[in-house]
């Protein structure tokens, strides 16, 4: 006589959204997406932000950012090299060469297996090529740097818009804007054949009220 207890059957997996449709996936190749995922090195010195496109499985689309030590922004050249075609597993199962690289995509494998896309409700998910969009005109990462003592007050450095060149600060010496070097616009004009100096001017921008600082600080500068 058989006694064994009988579990239900007939039921999937619940169904996830993707690119504008609800599917109950059973094989890696039945997941699409557009997806970030981030990651930290062990030490966390250095972190990753990965991008990936992915259509039926097959990663199409790689846009690989890093911060922190040198061997991790080398490591980003390797991994761009070695995600695309692979399919969402491969890449999973792959060593990615850097700590943060490789938490970066468990991360990213999680938002799609879970239907966390951000293309999970844009019928048809987003064109090769969309990860692009993330740097901006000028194709450069958006990096925010500033550094801070009880000496000097803050610094920016780097912000979305390019390298800082000056902080201008009003009558209360508090920051009130920043002029900042748009570091694709310049490459862009010196490959233009401009002169150096012409090209580095017409690169220079502000933001804030700038032009009203009663003072302006090299944010690079000790004093």
């Amino acid at each position: 006589m058989d006694n064994c207890v009988k579990n239900m059957s007939g039921f999937g997996p619940s169904p996830i959204p993707q690119e504008g449709e609800w599917t109950q996936t059973k094989e890696i190749t039945e997941i699409s997406g557009f997806s970030h995922g981030c990651g930290m090195c062990a030490p966390q010195q250095g972190c990753c932000k990965l991008t990936l496109n992915v259509k039926n499985g097959i990663i199409k689309e790689a846009l690989v950012e890093t911060i922190g030590c040198s061997g991790m922004t080398h490591s980003a050249a390797m991994a761009g090299e070695i995600l695309i075609g692979k399919t969402l597993l491969e890449a999973l199962n792959t060593d990615l060469v850097c700590d943060a690289i490789n938490d970066a995509m468990k991360n990213l494998f999680l938002q799609l297996v879970y239907g966390r896309s951000q293309s999970a409700f844009s019928l048809g998910g987003l064109e090769v090529g969309a990860s692009m969009e993330d740097l901006g005109k000028y194709k450069t990462s958006q990096v925010g740097t500033i550094f801070s003592t009880d000496k000097t007050g803050v610094r920016y450095l780097n912000l979305t818009e390019g390298y800082i060149t000056r902080m201008a600060l009003d009558e209360n010496d508090e920051v009130i804007g920043y002029e900042y070097v748009n570091l694709g616009l310049l490459l862009k004009n010196l490959k233009s054949e401009e002169k150096c100096k012409q090209a580095f001017e017409k690169s220079i921008k502000t933001y804030g009220r700038f032009a009203d600082g009663k003072k302006f600080v090299d944010p690079r500068s000790e004093k």
